[in-house]
């Protein structure tokens, strides 16, 4: 039987490697803006989805999508986003305010069959697709 101490090594190691993660894929993001940047590839204006799924409301956030569904994006420093939104009348009105989220090295891990994609070949793929892109 595992010990309490046993889970919570484990529990930190788990917590040691995601840190770790979102180090490698921030220097992967920061890069990727600096060279979209100097491929002048425009940002724009990102919109974040709400919890429903029903509407789309605009951010704070100036990037990239680096997805097609629109389901995450990195802003101009190389900060990744996750772009959902309770979407209540204010966000709705005023737009959403959200705050970068660690990043993953895989985006979609953990979701349906099909919809993971190593962030390598994301930011790839988004880079070749210049403005024209979505």
């Amino acid at each position: 039987m595992a010990s309490r101490d046993d889970h919570q090594r484990l529990a930190d190691a788990l917590d040691a490697r995601r840190r770790a993660e979102a180090r490698e894929a921030s220097v992967l993001l920061a890069a990727f803006a600096r060279d979209a940047a100097a491929a002048g590839v425009e940002p724009e204006t990102l919109t974040a989805r709400t919890y429903s799924g029903s509407a789309r409301v605009r951010t704070q956030v100036r990037g990239w999508y680096l997805k097609r569904d629109r389901s995450v994006g990195v802003d101009t420093e190389g900060r990744f986003y996750i772009l959902s939104t309770p979407g209540g009348l204010k966000e709705r009105l005023r737009g959403a305010m959200l705050a970068p989220s660690d990043p993953p090295l895989e985006l979609g891990r953990g979701g349906r069959d099909g919809e993971s994609l190593p962030l390598t070949e994301a930011l790839r793929l988004r880079l070749d697709g210049g403005n024209g892109w979505g």
